[in-house]
């Protein structure tokens, strides 16, 4: 089963892959803002992938969407109420401020 390493915490678990990365971290113990349920309208669950960004589920629309008006966006940014867990391992680093 694929591990997910969370900066800056250092916490590794094993998530299953389809699973949410919000529902993951969360499970972990992990605090991260989630105004929306997941809905990809708020942006405040905004992360930075360091590893492993191309086994996630790929970005739609409405994730895009809300990333273009999200401060603090680069090449590594995704949300974790839309991102997918895949095969592989993947690190995220928690960014500890409400972005959306």
């Amino acid at each position: 089963m694929p591990t997910l390493t969370i900066a800056p915490s250092g916490k590794v678990i094993e998530v299953e892959p389809g699973t949410r990365l919000l529902t993951a971290i969360l499970g972990a113990g992990e605090k991260l803002g989630h105004k929306c349920d997941g809905k990809a309208e708020c942006g405040t669950c905004h992360l930075f992938v360091s590893e492993g960004k191309k086994t996630l589920s790929k970005a739609q629309r409405l994730e895009n969407e809300r990333l273009d008006a999200t401060v603090g966006v680069g090449s590594k940014s995704r949300l974790a109420c839309q991102a997918l867990m895949g095969t592989e391992n993947v690190t995220v680093e928690l960014l500890g401020f409400a972005s959306g």
